[in-house]
């Protein structure tokens, strides 16, 4: 239902409402004058002038209602062209919509003819645009285009019907990729140094396996694909590198898995790296450990020394020396002189033995203590490094593991240097006390068959004197 406004329906009932308010004006005004003629002279000069603000606002009333008059006109003839223009868009809309109800009858006649035509075709050109671009997007940043003529495949649409030549231009692509694969280029490319400076160095590039330059390998960045040389190549494999380059070897070390084994070798700490791992716990056990082996070390030295002249001292028992243990004990039994106990000379001779041991022993009770002590204190490292670990998973929770190598590689690393301390100490221990109990049992012997023979010795001039006594007495 709709509703048109027509001036004439206010104009009307307000001239209604004029009329009528005039009529009671002027029946008002009547009443008035005839009340005049019965008020005084004052009363009738402010009548007077009532009367004549009652006819001004007559006159204001007259032309605002001509003024009204007017606009409803202006008014009539704008809501009329307005009307106009509302009839020539609904025209214009009518005929659009005609318009547009014909191109989608045409777009599915299109559309049945296209599925007549090769229906079938959707299929395999989704498949072909869809594989061109993941190619592509495989492809992008690898070794095959470096160099060579070879281009990567065009990224093609999915729902598009495609033409002869993208597919020729396909075909060529994946052609000359194909051939890129088994052909090694040298070029002259730019290539960016640690330090940012980027320089033509000579580049070899081998399939899409490998490229390199001078003895180091390189690996693409950013979206341009700018030569960059690899984290870490291994001394190994960049000695080959060279002789490849050079055309003395025949061999391209290859990491078949894309790089992780060159990440791994590269993130991979070396045996200083590794020892700082331990931190002061490590320090401690390596020190103790090295004035462990310096001990027993010296140590063995000396016993060795004292072996080489103990057994000249058994060759020549004659010939006393102070130079050897035995040589020291048999000289300070003998200086003990004649005429004493058989247990007196024992004590003797167990006391010049005592003397010996201590220079003998030196040290080993030290070595044995550093190797007792440094597990412990590679436990401890342990221990600490389990503190730091956990620290940091307080703060920062366990989304960042590496957060927790720190702690983690403190633990082992200390553990490993009080294992590694320990077993060497342990060793040079048993080969000290060996030695040390070689010795001491090459003494004894020496020294218990020095005492027999001083006791028989003892005992046949004691007979002797004995003997002489009793023919003296019998003469």
């Amino acid at each position: 239902m709709s509703f048109t406004f027509q001036p004439s329906m206010v104009i009307k009932p307000l001239s209604a409402a004029i009329l009528a308010s005039a009529l009671a004006w002027s029946s008002s005004s009547a009443l008035a004058q005839q009340d005049d003629s019965a008020q005084s002279p004052e009363t009738g000069s402010a009548l007077t002038t009532l009367r004549a603000e009652r006819q001004a606002a007559e006159a204001r009333d007259n032309a605002r209602l001509a003024n009204l008059v007017d606009d409803s006109e202006a008014l009539e003839s704008a809501l009329a062209q307005a009307q106009e223009k509302l009839a020539a868009a609904r025209e214009r809309r009518e005929t659009l919509e005609a318009s547009q109800q014909e191109l989608n009858q045409s777009l599915a006649e299109i559309d049945a003819q296209r599925e007549s035509a090769g229906g079938d075709l959707d299929a395999v050109f989704g498949v072909v645009a869809g594989s061109s671009g993941e190619l592509r997007d495989e492809l992008n940043g690898e070794w095959l285009t470096l160099g060579g003529a070879a281009e990567l495949p065009p990224r093609l649409e999915d729902d598009a019907i495609l033409t002869s030549g993208q597919i020729e231009t396909l075909a060529d692509s994946l052609m000359g990729l194909t051939a890129e694969t088994a052909k090694v280029r040298e070029l002259n490319a730019p290539v960016a140094a640690a330090n940012g400076d980027v320089s033509d160095q000579q580049v070899v590039r081998v399939g899409n396996l490998v490229a390199f330059s001078q003895g180091q390998l390189l690996q693409r960045q950013g979206r341009d694909g700018l030569l960059a040389p690899a984290g870490h190549t291994p001394a190994s494999v960049a000695e080959e590198l060279k002789a490849f380059d050079a055309g003395n070897g025949n061999v391209v070390p290859v990491d078949p898995t894309g790089g992780q084994v060159l990440q791994a070798l590269a993130q991979q700490p070396t045996l200083w790296e590794r020892f700082q791992q331990g931190g002061a716990v490590g320090w401690v056990v390596v020190v103790l450990g090295a004035v462990g082996l310096i001990i027993a070390l010296f140590q063995y030295l000396y016993l060795t020394r004292l072996s080489v002249t103990t057994r000249r001292q058994i060759a020549d028992m004659d010939n006393l020396r102070e130079d050897n243990p035995l040589g020291r004990v048999l000289k300070r039994f003998h200086a003990f002189g004649a005429g004493h106990a058989p247990e007196a000379l024992e004590a003797r001779l167990d006391e010049a033995m005592l003397a010996e041991q201590p220079r003998i022993e030196r040290g080993q009770s030290l070595v044995k203590m550093l190797a007792a002590v440094a597990p412990l204190l590679g436990l401890l490292g342990t221990v600490t490094g389990m503190i730091v670990t956990f620290q940091s998973i307080t703060v920062f929770g366990t989304g960042d593991p590496q957060l927790m190598a720190g702690g983690i590689s403190q633990a082992l690393v200390t553990t490993v240097l009080g294992l590694v301390t320990a077993v060497p100490l342990l060793f040079a221990h048993t080969a000290l006390s060996s030695r040390s109990r070689a010795l001491i049992g090459i003494m004894e012997g020496c020294a218990s068959a020095v005492l027999a023979d001083r006791l028989e010795n003892d005992r046949v001039a004691s007979d002797a004197t004995d003997a002489q006594v009793k023919r003296h007495a019998l003469v």
